[in-house]
């Protein structure tokens, strides 16, 4: 029968693989990307529905279409909810298979090009430095807008790597001092006990080796804007000094007995949860409620995954100019790849992770083995709740479509949670259509 369907096929002008057996089948659809599969019920090893979802899976515009002798109105119509494009029963009339292969290819040129469309025309936004047409990030965008002008506190939260001095930036060159100095300070990065003079100055004699008066930032940032990164970080002593600051915008530089009024506005960051700080004792509370005026809470990667694709083609094509490569595009599996990983490191191990692709490939697009995704693969997959999977399992044999169920249904059940159960916005998160979403649900039994 594959003898036969690859003569007549191959005729007909079509490129045809074979494969004897499911899991030959599967390791091809994983290396290839193909147009349409054709395959029976029964093969042995596996049946068609595994091919299907294994297709679908990897690609899913591709039309599959499934022969049996064994046509059953169960198995057609789980063939037609997994996707498949049609259920042809034993014997087929070859020229009604032809049609039906030609109508399903059609289909899927049609589908294909509407993504390509959708992707070629999709906004990306850039918003000063940041990048991102999320529904997340278009509301940051809106806020920066509002309180950019004002001279109001800001306490922009979120975990490491999430581009917080991007929006304090941001804030900064929106405002009407934008032509004064913006001055970054790490509060984790500088001792304590260099701390008060990096940040108040000091006078000549004040202490060992202060041989001359010297500026400290906040005076550096006259009429301008002091950023204020990771203020958890302070010491319980100089918070109560900052507040002082903060409350009469004067400071005190160390050795000195008089204030100097300063004109600088503050900006902090943090990513710790401050209300938890507070409450433990941390972090002063009055200081809290100064700093916390607006709050600009900066989602992790993993809220906003449609953002991960003009992020990541942003640092292709960064670091591809910097070598001096001709990198243009990274593969749809390569994306895939990304998407399932929920980077702990946000943006900035995402532009860690394009730069060393760029850096590795020897091609002129990036794919999935120049990620180096090992060991995040590993880490993604001992994170499903419940179960922790360990890839030398395989050795003794594992039942892989309970695994992909397990982290399938995991990722889908995060999802929820973040959307507070929104179906649609879930769906969003997983880059999956609606439709694709709630059929996924009714399989896995999520309700």
């Amino acid at each position: 029968m594959r003898e036969f369907l690859e003569l007549m096929l191959t005729k007909e002008g079509y490129g045809v693989t074979l494969s004897d057996c499911g899991k030959d089948a599967i390791k091809k659809i994983k290396k290839t990307d193909y147009d349409l599969v054709l395959t029976d019920i029964r093969l042995g090893d596996l049946t068609g529905l595994d091919i299907l979802r294994e297709a679908k899976r990897q690609k899913e515009e591709t039309a599959v279409v499934l022969i049996s002798a064994y046509a059953t109105t169960e198995t057609a119509v789980e063939a037609m909810n997994e996707g498949a494009y049609d259920y042809v029963p034993k014997p087929f009339d070859n020229e009604e298979l032809k049609d039906t292969l030609k109508r399903a290819l059609e289909l899927q040129s049609i589908a294909a090009e509407k993504e390509k469309l959708s992707e070629e025309t999709q906004e990306v936004l850039h918003f000063g430095a940041m990048i991102g047409s999320s529904g997340p990030m278009r509301r940051i965008y809106t806020l920066v807008e509002q309180v950019a002008a004002t001279k109001t506190n800001v306490l922009i939260t979120g975990e490491s790597g999430t581009g917080k001095e991007l929006i304090a930036r941001s804030l900064h060159n929106l405002s009407d001092r934008k032509d004064k100095a913006f001055v970054a300070v790490n509060c984790g990065g500088i001792p304590e006990t260099l701390m008060e003079s990096e940040l108040f100055g000091y006078l000549k004699g004040s202490f060992t080796g202060a041989t001359q008066d010297k500026k400290g930032l906040f005076e550096e940032a006259e009429g301008g804007t002091i950023f204020l990164d990771e203020i958890g970080e302070l010491s319980m002593a100089l918070q109560v000094k900052l507040l002082r600051v903060v409350q009469e915008l004067k400071i005190k530089p160390v050795g000195g007995t008089r204030e100097v009024g300063v004109d600088t506005r503050i900006i902090c960051a943090t990513n710790k949860n401050l209300e938890e700080e507070v409450m433990e004792k941390r972090f002063r509370q009055d200081l809290f409620y100064r700093l916390n005026v607006i709050e600009v809470r900066v989602p992790p990667l993993r809220e906003r995954k449609a953002d991960l694709k003009p992020l990541a083609q942003f640092f292709l094509e960064k670091y591809a100019k910097q070598m001096g490569k001709d990198i243009t595009k990274i593969s749809s599996y390569a994306i895939d790849l990304l998407k399932n990983y929920d980077f702990p490191g946000n943006v900035r191990e995402l532009e860690n992770l394009i730069e060393r692709s760029v850096a590795l490939t020897a091609t002129n697009i990036i794919l999935p083995e120049s990620l180096s995704m090992s060991s995040k693969r590993r880490r993604w997959i001992e994170g499903v709740p419940g179960r922790r999977f360990d890839l030398d399992e395989v050795a003794t044999g594992v039942d892989l479509t309970e695994i992909l169920e397990a982290i399938e249904k995991a990722y889908m059940e995060k999802a929820l949670d973040f959307t507070k159960r929104n179906k649609s916005k879930a769906a969003e998160l997983l880059g999956l259509s609606f439709r694709s979403f709630r059929y996924r649900c009714d399989k896995l039994n999520i309700l």
